[in-house]
């Protein structure tokens, strides 16, 4: 009875050893990942920049006479039109000389008259040989030296007039003024002191640089950046509100930084951009085009490559080498290494090994983030920044 009551212990073991074994063998089923055909939208990729507001026109307004500068009629920073009254110099002194210059132009006038009456006569004498050749002679010399005289002082009569007119100092330019840097009662001098300065706003220029390598991508495309629209935003804006067209770029690229200087000209009839304004502008780097989108963070990185995971036959995985694009909010453009029925594994990528088999969910691709431009330069070996903005 004992050795059978062991006999039956050992069976019992035995046949829980076989069952453990067998399970081992078999192992955990396949990992569970979320796959996903990639989005398909028709982009415009846009090139960002950093670039700085100028005036289209700035002027130092300067005193053209010498004088006591005897009224200002502007307040500081205000707008003004051209041919707006700013600055009177002590007029006085100029009046006074343009009322002696008119004075020499009528003494010459009368000079002038008296000559050629003598003219008349000396020739009508000549006729009748009363006087010699000599005295017509120096007749006419008189009448021409009393023309040249007057000539000079109509001249003289005109200087001084400018220089009555330049007491008045008037804008050139329409635009904003900024403060008077010198008094009323204070002697100003010609051409040197700094009366005040005028900055053109509306247009106001967009100024930036464009790399050659962009240059030339525009070009090889057969897109003039002469032309080509800009959008801009400044610090503090999430939205790019201000639009112009590039209407400049420079006639050479600098050796030292590898950059075009490019002017965009942008409205600004309120008033609220100001020369010397940060901006961060964007430009259209290509034509529409159908681009294949995945989330970013379906993208892997080895030493060298950008990968992505998709599901083949038999539903093993397979580790795809891809070329990155821009971004589009929180998906990215792949250029190449994908196509747009391939099963993208989107989550599940802790548990996805290529060549493993796994068990695939279905799951989409969907925007869920504003399309912004990037904050970092990496765009899979592209420069400038740039990101793929949806079209409309």
């Amino acid at each position: 009875m004992k050795f059978a009551v062991l006999g039956l212990s050992a069976a019992l073991l035995a046949a829980c050893g076989d069952g453990a074994s067998e399970n081992a063998q078999q192992g955990p089923g396949a990992p569970e990942v979320s796959t996903a055909t990639p989005l398909v939208e028709r982009v415009v990729d846009w090139d960002a920049y950093a670039g700085r507001f100028e005036s289209p026109e700035s002027v130092n307004i300067r005193a053209r006479v010498n004088g006591y500068l005897e009224e200002v009629h502007f307040q500081d920073g205000q707008h003004v039109e051209k041919g707006d009254l700013l600055f009177t110099i002590d007029q006085r002194p100029y009046q006074a000389a343009v009322e002696s210059a008119r004075g020499e132009v009528n003494r010459a006038r009368a000079t002038l008259e008296q000559a050629r009456q003598a003219l008349t006569r000396a020739d009508e004498l000549r006729a009748a040989e009363a006087v010699s050749e000599q005295d017509l002679e120096n007749a006419r010399a008189a009448a021409q030296q009393a023309d040249a005289n007057l000539s000079a002082a109509q001249a003289n009569l005109r200087s001084q007039q400018l220089n009555l007119d330049f007491t008045k100092i008037t804008a050139p330019i329409s635009g904003r003024i900024s403060d008077r840097r010198v008094d009323p009662g204070n002697l100003v001098s010609a051409g040197t002191d700094t009366l005040t300065t005028i900055v053109s706003i509306d247009p106001i220029h967009f100024v930036f640089d464009v790399s050659e390598s962009a240059l030339l991508n525009y070009q090889r495309q057969n897109r003039s950046v002469e032309g080509a629209e800009v959008e801009i935003r400044l610090q503090g804006d999430n939205e790019f509100r201000w639009e112009g067209n590039v209407t400049f770029a420079d006639n050479s690229v600098d050796s030292s930084t590898g950059t075009i200087r490019l002017k965009a000209e942008i409205p600004n009839a309120d008033g609220f951009l100001r020369p010397g304004l940060y901006g961060d502008g964007r430009m259209q780097g290509t034509a529409p085009y159908d681009a294949i989108l995945v989330p970013q963070t379906a993208i892997l990185s080895d030493a060298t490559r950008r990968l992505v995971y998709v599901v083949g036959e038999e539903n093993k995985v397979e580790a795809r080498a891809v070329e990155l694009g821009p971004l589009s909010g929180d998906l990215r453009v792949i250029k190449s290494g994908l196509s747009a029925n391939d099963r993208v594994v989107i989550n599940g990528l802790q548990r996805a090994m290529p060549g493993a088999p796994v068990t695939p969910t279905d799951g989409e691709i969907s925007r869920t983030a504003e399309t912004a431009m990037p904050g970092d330069p990496a765009q899979g070996g592209g420069s400038p920044a740039a990101a793929a903005i949806p079209v409309e």
